[in-house]
């Protein structure tokens, strides 16, 4: 006789829904100044961050619905709802700014070649407003930036856009005071360079969870021997755990015990330390004799 039990605890995660609204608004608003601003004063680093912001404003449309779809109910099709969504906004979100910044620095390597003069006060004040805004909606995202990795995602966005806006006014000030024109499509270069190194781990981490990797952050092998150490396991076979979204983790496993050891207390502690110990909110758990664990390995089922 085999016994599963399915345990689904569900956190309730912030709702980061005015966020997500009041970050898309700004930043579409500074989009259409830096646009204007750019060509009037010539900037290659303004319209740069024009067009970055332009990705990071997708990005939160993604990271928006994801959540939105993450939250809604499981039904009999999507047993376990669409959080699933998440990963993928993460992934395309790691993509987006990779393309941005790809951009980013094709442009800036045409314009070292031939730099062209720019406006350098006009572009300061466009950009110091650039900081205040994305460092601005950065900071509604922060608190949810390690345990969720679609808001990470949304918070290296902005949180990028303002070091791009930052080096921008860097690179006036030089210009206004050395008339050096080329240091605008240089600085450029080196900001894109800083945000493809920022922008990694999000596509390494969203890329993993896409593939069912363990997530980031539980130890696989310590999960393993916190089930062998329990005193009625005497084996443990069929162990995955894989990401259910960017914050909920899932664990199938088969664990063979002693033959008089079941019970509901022992898969009540089981899934009680999984989930406070290890973050795993959804375990499967099917326990086995020592008997029928043999037969499965024969497949004499």
């Amino acid at each position: 006789m085999h016994t599963e039990h399915h345990s689904h605890p569900h956190s309730h995660a912030p709702n980061y829904g005015r966020a997500f609204a009041v970050g898309i608004l700004l930043n579409s608003i500074f989009i259409a100044a830096e646009v204007v601003y750019g060509f009037l004063s010539h900037s290659l680093a303004l319209i740069a961050d024009a067009g970055h912001n332009l990705g990071d404003v997708l990005g939160l449309f993604l990271a928006w619905g994801a959540t939105a779809l993450s939250r809604r109910a499981a039904t009999e099709r999507h047993s376990y709802g669409l959080q699933r969504a998440s990963v993928l906004a993460a992934l395309a979100n790691a993509v987006l700014l990779l393309v941005a910044v790809g951009a980013i620095i094709l442009e800036a390597v045409q314009r070292l070649e031939t730099p062209s003069p720019i406006a350098a006060d006009t572009v300061i004040w466009v950009a110091v407003a650039g900081i205040v805004i994305n460092a601005g909606t950065a900071m509604m995202f922060m608190s949810g930036r390690k345990s969720d990795l679609n808001i990470r995602g949304a918070f290296l966005h902005m949180a990028a856009d303002a070091l791009v806006s930052a080096g921008v006014v860097a690179g006036a000030a030089v210009i206004l005071f050395t008339g050096w024109q080329w240091v605008d499509p240089a600085l450029s270069l080196i900001l894109a360079l800083t945000i493809i190194y920022s922008s990694w781990r999000l596509l390494w981490d969203s890329l993993n969870l896409a593939l069912d990797a363990v997530p980031e952050g539980i130890d696989a092998a310590a999960v393993r021997a916190y089930l062998l150490g329990l005193p009625a396991v005497t084996d443990v076979h069929h162990l995955h755990i894989w990401g259910l979204s960017t914050t909920q983790a899932a664990l199938t496993v088969h664990l063979v015990l002693t033959d008089d050891s079941r019970s509901n207390a022992l898969l009540h502690q089981i899934n009680h330390d999984l989930h406070d110990r290890f973050g795993i909110g959804h375990a499967t758990i099917q326990f086995e004799s020592a008997g029928e664990a043999a037969c499965h390995s024969e497949q004499c089922y």
